[in-house]
């Protein structure tokens, strides 16, 4: 796309993010909205994921031709940054945005890991969009910003601070929650849970495994193994990543008095 193109496009989602984009003021009444075609992409790439999702699918889900669809939205692409920002905002509402701050930091911050790990497990198909460096930021987006943002406000870090613990934050919750799908998607490609699997690799792994050649990782995979009674448990691995955040967060904070 040229820099013209691109510069149009950008303009075109910051107007539907905002609702800024003109309306004829005469003709026949629209048969949809921006935020209802949005709902439908929404609820179609929960349901499938992205690779199935087009602007052919979404005009049928909304009872528009596809033609008609693209007077409304340019392109997929465009489509996309759409929903990423309803499914933001419906995130912010969720969080009590509008009340005070309650609990600890601890805990505010927990919230938000927990609330966005639940928002990329509820939509799956948020793994599969790449992070924007320049991020559209739309009003789910900003509402969000602002709601995590008044959670740590005021326990001692900068403003800098701030924007950098939300930012590790994000990211941290996003890898773990791809580990997490991965092993659903593993599950679902198999037909076989994780104990079926390890069934199966178990008895060829132990006539291969050599216990004195490996004898650290022999140890540790025995204490791991016996204690989460899995191979993996995506939740405690979660949990425990967090708190170790939760620590590193509060090495930044001044001595309490």
């Amino acid at each position: 796309m040229s820099k013209d193109g691109q510069g149009e496009s950008i303009k075109r989602v910051m107007e539907l993010l905002w609702g800024l984009a003109e309306r004829p003021r005469k003709g026949p009444r629209p048969r949809t909205s921006v935020p209802e075609i949005v709902a439908a992409a929404v609820r179609a790439a929960d349901g499938e994921g992205l690779e199935a999702l087009s602007m052919r699918r979404v005009a049928d889900d909304v009872g528009l031709s596809p033609m008609a669809l693209y007077t409304y939205i340019p392109g997929k692409d465009e489509l996309i940054q759409l929903m990423v920002d309803a499914v933001q905002g419906d995130a912010a509402r969720s969080s009590g945005a509008d009340g005070p701050p309650s609990g600890d930091w601890r805990a505010r911050v927990t919230a938000i890991a927990r609330r966005t790990r639940a928002m990329h497990l509820g939509h799956p198909w948020l793994a599969q969009v790449a992070p924007l460096s320049r991020p559209l930021l739309g009003p789910g987006t900003l509402a969000l910003y602002e709601a995590d943002l008044r959670a740590i406000d005021g326990i001692g870090l900068s403003d800098v601070q701030m924007d950098a613990v939300l930012t590790l934050l994000a990211e941290y919750v996003s890898g773990a929650t791809r580990a997490t799908l991965a092993q659903s998607e593993a599950e679902r490609r198999s037909g076989l849970s994780d104990d079926a699997w390890w069934e199966i690799s178990a008895p060829l792994l132990e006539k291969v495994f050599d216990a004195e050649r490996y004898p650290v990782a022999a140890r540790v995979g025995a204490a791991a193994g016996a204690d989460l009674e899995a191979a993996y448990d995506p939740d405690r691995a979660f949990e425990f990543g967090l708190a170790r955040l939760l620590d590193g967060i509060a090495a930044l904070l001044p001595p309490a008095p």
